[in-house]
């Protein structure tokens, strides 16, 4: 592979052969196929590694690891492709260098050292020269899992008339219920005319439901109905459930398509931008925070306490706040904080009261769970999908705030509760997430149409990648508090950190190997210890 100097942008491609014209829509290609339908020439290093290792890893030159996704050329051999049906769409005559370069990657980290190894990188998203399916051949299915998110119709959408649109597949299904909807609903014929307006309406057209997840039985149908592209959208519990419906898939050998599209409310999937939804989650939270500070300043005293989504991340509280500036308080799962003493919460609610005479205070729904000593019981249960089942913590610290300042008998407050909870997750999603699940839509199709599998996509610096779904699961993404953006945040409400020096020396200690990319040079020194060891 050839070195690529690090620059500002997120996406590097390597050379390609000289007689190739790897972006026009015709042209012959000479590319080295053998890496599973990608153009990377896989050496003995490389590919000794994929032998022994679950996850398709390439290793380059300067420290460059590439973490691909599966391809059917994997397991299914001698698979014969077909030209991309977009180099005849009148739609796409008038675009340039249309088709993705074979071998375009899209790098983990952008921000690098003079010395740094070029790291991890994902496949680059987007249409291919040659497609793995003939259009009439093309049997689609659609399946919504887990709880709302604005977004998700859309996302159903744009996969219809994107299959439709740009690929003339005629025959695509909607899977009722969730993933028990492929052995125990009806199934829902979806075209463009039906799904034409349901970008509109909150909530999905499909129905939704967690758990329920029988592999066998899943498979099975999808065997028996002939289908062979599965879109799965959902959250983390969603895409472990894509993973293994995916390794059953290659276990018995089958030409189905995985693809699975990111949606949690919570931005809580890791590696990704930004999950869909997260947008306009923001921007309806900002309704119910203003309310609050409304009510808040119209009386003496007054406190408005806002309870918003986040179960173990809370980045809807923290972008909420720096987007209002009319809160003084964040609380998220991330930041622990304290009632009573010196620094504690009604110290500081004291202190603003007698400054401002009103306070609004945003706490995300996972935030002082260990606080709750006398439901500490009800942490061991977990709904279907596999998550804690929560205590309403903004009636709990509501209830504290009250009998905290009638037991003291200074000051009599005022306080209103707000929980839109439900009221965010049924809209519609905004102008912002529209255009984003419009990309994620098109970029799953153009995945499956190439015959890639078992891979979730989304943005990567800003660019669209396909991500190996052990990436997408293997933990959450979480609100760093010695981050630069929670910094920000305690400089917009003056809230106290609730932190001791000694707190934050251990977080930063924590964090610092991914801020500084040392997690790739362990990958990367692992893969040549694990190589060494191959070769003894």
């Amino acid at each position: 592979m050839n070195s690529v100097h690090a620059s500002s942008s997120a996406t590097i491609s390597l050379k390609p052969p000289r007689n190739s014209d790897s972006n026009s829509f015709s042209g012959s290609r000479n590319w080295d196929t053998s890496s599973s339908g990608s153009g990377f020439k896989v050496g003995s290093f490389s590919r000794s590694l994929m032998e022994n290792k679950p996850h398709k890893v390439v290793v380059g030159d300067a420290g460059y690891v590439l973490e691909d996704v599966p391809h059917f050329s994997d397991y299914i051999p001698h698979l014969p492709t077909y030209p991309n049906p977009l180099q005849d769409n009148p739609a796409y005559s008038v675009v340039k260098q249309y088709f993705v370069n074979v071998d375009d990657t899209v790098a983990q980290k952008i921000v690098v050292h003079n010395n740094s190894p070029r790291g991890t990188h994902f496949r680059r998203a987007g249409p291919r020269q040659k497609v793995y399916f003939e259009s009439d051949d093309v049997h689609a299915c659609i399946v919504t899992c887990g709880g709302l998110c604005p977004g998700l119709n859309t996302v159903i959408r744009e996969i219809v008339c994107g299959l439709h649109h740009m690929y003339g597949v005629k025959k695509v299904l909607g899977i009722d219920g969730g993933y028990r909807g492929f052995y125990s609903r009806n199934t829902i014929s979806l075209t463009p005319k039906s799904v034409n307006d349901i970008h509109k309406r909150g909530g999905t057209i499909l129905g939704t439901s967690r758990g329920g997840h029988n592999t066998s039985k899943i498979v099975d149908s999808i065997q028996d109905r002939g289908i062979n592209q599965v879109y799965i959208i959902g959250g983390d519990g969603t895409q472990k459930g894509a993973s293994v419906i995916y390794e059953e898939i290659k276990r018995r050998g089958l030409k189905v398509v995985v693809a699975g599209i990111p949606k949690t409310i919570d931005n809580d999937i890791p590696v990704i931008d930004r999950s869909f939804g997260f947008d306009t989650a923001v921007e309806e939270a900002q309704r119910a925070i203003n309310a609050a500070h409304v009510e808040s300043e119209s009386v003496e005293n007054g406190i408005g306490v806002v309870k918003l989504m986040g179960r173990y991340s809370g980045f809807i509280a923290m972008y909420a706040t720096l987007a209002s500036r009319d809160v003084d308080c964040c609380l998220i799962p991330e930041s622990p904080f304290y009632l009573e003493g010196p620094g504690g919460l009604f110290e500081y609610i004291e202190k603003r009261l007698k400054e401002n005479g009103h306070m609004v205070i945003v706490i995300a729904e996972g935030a002082g769970q260990e606080l709750l000593s006398e439901s500490m019981h009800s942490m061991a249960k977990q709904d279907a999908s596999g998550n804690k089942l929560l205590q309403d913590v903004g009636l709990w610290i509501s209830q504290k705030i009250k009998d905290h300042f009638s037991k003291r008998n200074k000051m009599t407050i005022n306080l209103k509760y707000i929980d839109p909870t439900y009221m965010i997750r049924a809209v519609p999603s905004n102008a912002s997430d529209n255009v984003y699940c419009t990309l994620l839509a098109q970029s799953a199709v153009h995945g499956a149409m190439a015959g890639y599998t078992g891979f979730t996509v989304g943005p990567v610096n800003g660019r669209h990648s396909y991500i190996p779904f052990h990436r997408i699961i293997e933990q959450q993404n979480k609100v760093v508090i010695t981050d630069r953006m929670w910094a920000r945040l305690l400089s917009s409400t003056n809230q106290p950190s609730f932190l001791s020096a000694k707190d934050v020396v251990e977080d930063k200690k924590e964090e610092l190997p991914s801020q500084l990319l040392d997690h790739q040079n362990g990958l990367k020194d692992n893969l040549v210890k694990k190589e060494i060891s191959y070769a003894l």
